[in-house]
């Protein structure tokens, strides 16, 4: 599958359904990977870093999220294979800092949970094949965030925080998972 996750994004997914008689629910894990705006890299560079100010900052990021969701299987719309979906999501961030000419190069990372809950429909395009259409939303709880020497955490724990910078300040500049719309598109391959 491909499209927006938080950014654009592409994702593979197994999906066992019928495991277990008279069982209501498919199981489907995923596997995904997006990419998106890391942050403000300047306050990025004051909070995790130093004050230099030298430098033309570029930045990027990328985030491997797993998931599990238990589907159910629904009439929507009239569409025959139709679920309503909903489970866990493990999620690895990592932004990327750059100054080109200032010699700064470093990255903040995160590893989140989080639940997700959405629809999916898949059309038939031939016995086997389908086209699968999927929305839904992900909600991923506060974690770590962690650069250079330095980290900040949820329950006010820093270790070498610079200055007065608190969490609230290191979430503002980073842009780590949060809540966030999917919207995906891709092809269904039934064995």
């Amino acid at each position: 599958m491909a499209g927006y996750n938080g950014g654009g994004g592409v994702r593979g997914t197994l999906m066992v359904s019928r495991f277990a008689q008279g069982f209501p629910l498919a199981l489907e894990a995923g596997l995904g990977y997006s990419w998106r705006d890391g942050g403000d890299p300047l306050a990025a560079r004051h909070i995790f870093i130093n004050d230099n100010t030298n430098g033309t900052p570029e930045e990027s990021a990328w985030v491997w999220d797993l998931r599990l969701d238990f589907l159910y299987k629904v009439s929507l719309l009239g569409i025959r294979d139709a679920h309503l979906f909903a489970g866990p999501r493990f999620s690895m961030f990592t932004a990327d800092f750059i100054y080109v000419g200032g010699n700064e190069d470093f990255e903040v990372t995160s590893n989140q949970w989080g639940i997700g809950l959405g629809a999916r429909a898949t059309f038939p395009m031939s016995q086997r094949l389908g086209f699968t259409v999927l929305a839904g939303f992900d909600y991923f709880f506060s974690a770590t965030l962690e650069g250079h020497d330095t980290s900040y955490s949820p329950d006010g724990t820093s270790v070498n925080g610079r200055e007065n910078f608190t969490y609230s300040d290191a979430d503002a500049a980073i842009n780590q998972p949060k809540f966030q719309p999917v919207l995906m598109v891709g092809l269904s391959l039934g064995l």
